[in-house]
């Protein structure tokens, strides 16, 4: 019997979606479950939710507990074999809301900053140390746990666990997961409602591909369908749709053309895997005060992610109230990697993912430190990148803009020191093609003062 301990128990969404898939796979179902987060009302939440669940599709087999509190987080590691990782530190008040509202002042605009940029770096200041206090517990109560990491940013939380820890880490994101499907989907080939959500996806229609870079942007290297490359045929309809829709969406402001991919595509002649949200605050391209034209040409929604807090918050509620005056509950496996990989792990049954690991040489044109999303196999030996070799020259110089402002992120949460938090700011694509060298080092020294306890203290 595994035990499973979820960290951030409190994003009851994914928690449930996570949890749920485990609850589907006969050798996770009579689990132990340990939920844990600081916020009580969410963990009541959560516990409810999953209680639920698991009396509806588990016959009450899996063993669910919770932990409320930092007195009470070594209990809820003890003796765990996996640890899934799903915290936010700071929510979105007040720490999303000063990631956006400070470089607004400063006349840096974001749509997620998440992953990468100004919003990005602090991110990952606030949340590496919480990490690598869960480290030096389970280094005590569970020292041969494996650690899955769903919290952005991605490769610089997973990187400072790697360097920082003895930790068994890797990286799960689901933008892998829904690449191919949303290339397909741009053209009309391919129908979320129709497919996606019955769970067809493209490798069941005969399509073929691998995928590897960095996390929210990997590169779709290679596509075949029935054995035939049709990248060249994609690559048509990309020039097609982006020169038919640039200046005439419907709806600029919700980015649902995915004009920023297929642009990227383009100009570089590969497929990102993240979305056009996300990649257009990670190059220098698109989000420019010189040229404001850009935002409604390609439908980039800028301030994305504090709007879509927003929703989430408000939604949730109306879908606690549903859950509870309907407590019976389905669940079907999601996309997640998550279960799979404890599966593969307990039963010995192989699998592969596409997980965030150190790079050590699996893809050669990349730092042989920085963390890559690559193909892995899994099985009771746990998880193994797989080879790469080299990625189009202009895929890897992409990837090294942002794995700069990457290593140099965790060098700061690791030493501590100031300059290297500016070093990593100004070095980020967007931001210095914004902002001259003054102003990005007074905009961090006002986001490390704003941001106040959530900080450990820099030097």
């Amino acid at each position: 019997m595994a035990k499973i301990t979820f960290m951030g128990a409190g994003s009851t969404v994914f928690a449930r979606n996570v949890i749920g898939d485990c609850m589907c796979r006969e050798a996770l179902k009579d689990s132990e479950i340990a939920l844990y987060d600081i916020d009580a009302e969410r963990l009541k939440q959560s516990e409810k939710i999953l209680g639920t669940l698991n009396a509806s599709i588990n016959d009450s087999r899996a063993k669910i507990k919770t932990y409320h509190g930092v007195a009470n987080r070594k209990k809820a590691l003890k003796g765990a074999d996996f640890v899934i990782n799903c915290i936010q530190i700071g929510g979105y008040e007040p720490s999303t809301v000063i990631d956006f509202e400070i470089p607004k002042k400063y006349g840096l605009r974001q749509t997620i900053a998440d992953t990468l940029g100004i919003g990005g770096i602090f991110r990952a200041l606030r949340t590496i140390p919480v990490m690598l206090d869960f480290a030096k517990d389970m280094e005590e109560v569970c020292p041969n746990a494996w650690f899955l990491n769903y919290t952005n940013p991605m490769c610089m939380l997973t990187g400072a666990m790697l360097k920082g820890t003895n930790i068994k880490t890797v990286g799960l994101c689901h933008s892998v997961q829904v690449c191919m499907e949303s290339l397909l989907h741009a053209f009309g080939m391919y129908d979320y409602d129709e497919q996606y959500y019955k769970g067809i996806y493209a490798r069941d229609l005969g399509y073929r591909y691998k995928i590897a870079g960095i996390n929210h942007m990997a590169w779709l290297l290679n596509v075949t369908k029935d054995g035939k490359d049709v990248y060249p045929m994609l690559r048509k309809k990309a020039l097609a749709l982006v020169k038919k829709q640039r200046g005439h969406l419907e709806h600029p402001e919700k980015c649902g053309a995915n004009l920023v991919r297929l642009e990227i595509m383009n100009k570089f002649g590969y497929y990102v895997t993240e979305s056009s949200e996300h990649n257009a605050e990670y190059m220098p391209y698109w989000i420019k005060s010189q040229y404001p034209e850009l935002i409604t040409e390609f439908g980039i929604p800028l301030d994305e992610y504090p709007r879509r807090c927003v929703n989430q918050i408000n939604g949730w509620k109306k879908e606690y109230e549903k859950i509870l005056k309907e407590p019976k509950m389905t669940h079907k496996l999601s996309c997640e990697y998550g279960s799979q990989i404890i599966n593969s792990i307990v039963t010995g049954i192989p699998t592969e993912i596409n997980g965030n690991i150190m790079n050590n040489g699996f893809i050669e044109n990349l730092p042989s430190d920085c963390v890559v999303e690559v193909p892995c196999l899994v099985d009771s030996n746990g998880i193994q990148g797989t080879y790469v070799g080299r990625i189009p020259s202009q895929c890897a110089a992409l990837n090294m803009t942002n794995i700069n402002v990457q290593l140099l992120t965790i060098e700061a949460a690791l030493t501590l020191k100031r300059d290297a938090i500016y070093h990593a700011a100004l070095l980020d694509p967007h931001t210095s093609a914004e902002l001259p060298m003054d102003k990005i080092i007074a905009m961090c020294d006002e986001l490390i003062e704003a941001h106040g306890d959530y900080l450990p203290k820099y030097h």
